[in-house]
């Protein structure tokens, strides 16, 4: 194993943030001592708890330890004791901030479905069986950052602004394309290009870049169209890629396929391969505190950490087998348990994960 010393910053956040990322923590020192990664692993503050502590939802602190760090594991942020806040204190605000400070333009949101979980998918069985996607979301451009935008002075209006540069489109197109030659080497464009003119240029640049990968399949969809066939087939895709708002839709839907928003890890990626790593799930302050959350998404966005970032593809391979070991067993925490499942908690679910890899 790699001898450079890899950085790690954890922010564990609100609500159920801090239960999670102490399994991903426990996690981390275990890989640490078995695969011999030459960890060095921080913590900060982000989120509501930054603010009640130092003012402010992206202490200068917590910027510093995260310039120093190649990758940043994100527990969880928000909470409704918090919406009285002015919109620049919010919780919300710090994790946009951290995207926006090291421009994590590339958001790789996996849709895989587990054989042991099928019954959990709304969808039928022989339709999300073996379900393994991945969407490609742009991040830091779009309709959610251009400009003009705002209210309309002196009128009953208010306007935002698609935009799209031909370098945004050409760099989320590169790790699109590079993640379906890893994968099926299959990739779907998702755009609106009969109505858009920002989609029309968005499918050019894409179907230029197409040339520099010729082991690539590549086909375009409009995202009406897109939306349902990932209902409708979802397994005709390998990897989609789009642009911020589609993709922002898009993702929610691929995550509901699975059946438990709880299992799914994402990553969020610059130029240099420094990630931001964080479960899809919310802060779920109704259940914070009461070992109730299910930490395997963050567990899985530590794999996906290995993969991404370090380039550990056999440390990443052996969290997600063990995943996969802990649900054949029959073990679940409450949010994806049946009636002939055993029930466990956070704790005792990350020190079942964390069993297997010592075995492995």
């Amino acid at each position: 194993m790699s001898t450079n010393k890899k950085r790690i910053l954890i922010l564990p956040g609100d609500g159920i943030g801090p239960e999670v990322s102490s399994v991903a923590y426990q996690l981390l020192l275990l890989l640490d001592k078995k695969f011999s990664l030459g960890l060095e692993i921080s913590k900060g503050l982000l989120g509501g708890i930054a603010y009640e502590e130092t003012g402010d939802p992206l202490p200068k602190e917590t910027l510093d330890k995260a310039e120093e760090s190649d990758a940043i594991l994100l527990g969880a942020v928000g909470g409704p004791k918090w919406d009285h806040l002015p919109a620049d204190k919010r919780p919300e605000k710090g994790l946009l901030g951290i995207r926006s400070e090291f421009d994590f333009f590339a958001n790789l949101r996996p849709a895989i479905l587990s054989k042991e979980l099928v019954s959990a998918s709304t969808l039928k069985e022989e339709k999300v069986a073996d379900l393994n996607l991945l969407i490609v979301r742009e991040l830091t451009g779009g309709i959610y950052f251009g400009e003009p935008r705002g209210k309309v002075e002196g009128s009953d209006e208010a306007l935002n602004t698609m935009r799209y540069s031909k370098h945004e489109v050409i760099r989320i197109g590169k790790v699109a394309f590079e993640s379906a030659r890893k994968r099926n080497g299959k990739l779907c464009s998702v755009d609106k290009a009969n109505v858009l003119e920002v989609s029309a240029f968005w499918r050019e640049v894409i179907s230029d870049l197409a040339k520099e990968y010729p082991d690539v399949e590549l086909s375009h969809m409009l995202v009406d169209n897109a939306a349902m066939q990932l209902v409708r087939e979802p397994k005709q895709f390998d990897v989609i890629v789009t642009g911020n708002l589609f993709g922002d839709i898009l993702s929610d839907i691929a995550a509901m396929l699975t059946g438990s928003i709880g299992m799914l890890p994402s990553a969020s990626l610059n130029d240099t391969n420094k990630g931001l790593y964080e479960p899809v799930h919310g802060s779920a302050p109704d259940i914070s505190g009461k070992d109730l959350a299910n930490p395997l998404a963050s567990i899985l966005s530590v794999a996906m950490m290995m993969r991404h970032t370090f380039d550990e593809e056999e440390v990443a391979s052996t969290i997600e087998h063990s995943v996969e070991s802990v649900l054949a067993s029959g073990k679940r925490t409450q949010d994806i348990a049946k009636e002939k499942d055993t029930t466990i908690g956070t704790k005792e679910m990350g020190q079942e994960v964390l069993s297997k890899i010592e075995l492995m």
